[in-house]
């Protein structure tokens, strides 16, 4: 089955997409960058058949508007996965097979009732991929892209996935921008929020966990959005993700091997180069391996940082913290990383979803630094009892730095109570 964004006849709908195509070619018109130039030839293609129609040589367009846009969203977007991407409601596309298409709304997934064939998938994919400048093929069987619109794809493809290519867009929905908006999306708390807000601008480390979808990226450019306006900031990631206003800023991203297996970048390097380039902050999208050691190894220079990670508890998300800078060698050894890590990480900012798909935080807890039979002790400062974001009674670490800025934290969490 074809999907259509109106019940014209896919036929006739094939043949106005061909003449479009021919239209675009002809005058050497770019698809992905001049949108609106697609559109007004879709346009001038669907009122000279309306025109046509008018003989009783051509049936007439029931709903030529319809036509129009999917004219727009075959040659321009993305096919018969445009609506979904231009639907605020959907967070997230992915195809399984061509037959099995899902979205996630609200924090919840749903199987659509869209059927493609393997070569819809497979030319959406090259489009997608062409607007990116990245690649997928046999000796790089995964690729991480942007698309134009900011939504980030990942695609396996078919031998490493069974059957079929998997597909995976994941939108960029700014729901939030800075702290105050998730308390008023009820992910945080005003007490919470102005604690951390207070917490970025002295300069503490913070660690942003959670599962997947739970809404770290949104946290790290809400944490982001507080820097204050006359540090550097230097931000890592695998694809641009962050979004937040900051005047000096230099986001970096990594880069696939070339055919011949050289140009890669990783994010370890990133990491590395960015600390030449005088941050007074650095911002890592998201620690996956070995590069965790070298940002441990900024911030325990002194530099102020904070980055993401997937884990179930701010608990874990130390464990792991202390366990991924092993991958960098054998010389790397627990006993450097455990200590090191209580020492560089001053916060952790656990972040959850509910059975409902609402993003939480759940838990804001403080490292002090130190470190009793291997295990890093934490103070709990925010915990989620039932709906509510309550503070429980633990102390940040380094008050100095609060009282270098000129904020109280002691009377800050008082007034909390």
């Amino acid at each position: 089955m074809t999907v259509t964004f109106s019940d014209t006849p896919v036929e006739l709908v094939e043949q106005l997409d061909g003449r479009v195509r021919e239209v675009v070619r002809r005058e050497g018109v770019d698809p992905q960058r001049d949108n609106g130039v697609v559109r007004r030839i879709a346009e001038a293609i669907v009122e000279a058949h309306d025109q046509l129609s008018l003989t009783g040589a051509v049936a007439p367009i029931e709903d030529p508007r319809g036509v129009i846009d999917e004219l727009v969203a075959r040659v321009a977007g993305f096919g018969a996965l445009q609506p979904f991407l231009d639907d605020p409601a959907v967070e997230e596309v992915w195809i399984n097979d061509p037959s099995r298409v899902f979205v996630a709304r609200g924090g919840r997934h749903e199987l659509t009732n869209l059927v493609l064939t393997q070569a819809q998938v497979d030319e959406l994919v090259e489009r997608m991929l062409k607007s990116s400048g990245r690649r997928i093929d046999i000796s790089q069987p995964f690729v991480d892209a942007m698309l134009p619109e900011g939504h980030r794809l990942h695609v396996v493809l078919e031998g490493i996935s069974r059957g079929f290519s998997a597909v995976n867009i994941r939108k960029f929905v700014l729901k939030a921008a800075r702290l105050h908006d998730l308390v008023e999306l009820g992910s945080l708390s005003v007490p919470a929020a102005a604690f951390l807000d207070a917490s970025i601008r002295a300069g503490l480390n913070v660690l942003v966990a959670g599962g997947t979808q739970a809404g770290k990226t949104t946290m790290l450019n809400c944490l982001a959005a507080a820097i204050p306006g006359g540090d550097r900031v230097v931000s890592c990631e695998e694809v641009f993700e962050l979004r937040f206003p900051h005047p000096d800023w230099v986001p970096m991203q990594t880069r696939q091997s070339g055919l011949e297996g050289t140009g890669g970048i990783r994010l370890r390097e990133l990491v590395k180069e960015s600390l030449r380039m005088r941050p007074s902050r650095i911002v890592v999208g998201e620690v996956r391996a070995e590069e965790c050691l070298d940002l441990l190894l900024a911030l325990n220079a002194g530099l102020p940082g904070m980055c993401t990670l997937h884990a179930n508890s701010a608990r874990e998300a130390l464990v792991k913290m202390c366990t991924l800078p092993l991958l960098a060698g054998e010389n790397i050894s627990a006993r450097f990383v455990v200590p090191t890590v209580a020492a560089s990480v001053d916060l952790v900012v656990h972040l959850g979803i509910d059975e409902r798909g609402v993003r939480r935080t759940n838990e804001i807890v403080a490292v002090p630094g130190r470190v009793e039979n291997d295990v890093i002790e934490t103070e709990t400062i925010f915990a989620r009892t039932g709906n509510e974001l309550r503070l429980v009674g633990g102390m940040p670490p380094r008050p100095e730095r609060y009282e270098r800025v000129g904020i109280d934290v002691r009377g800050l969490l008082s007034g909390a109570r």
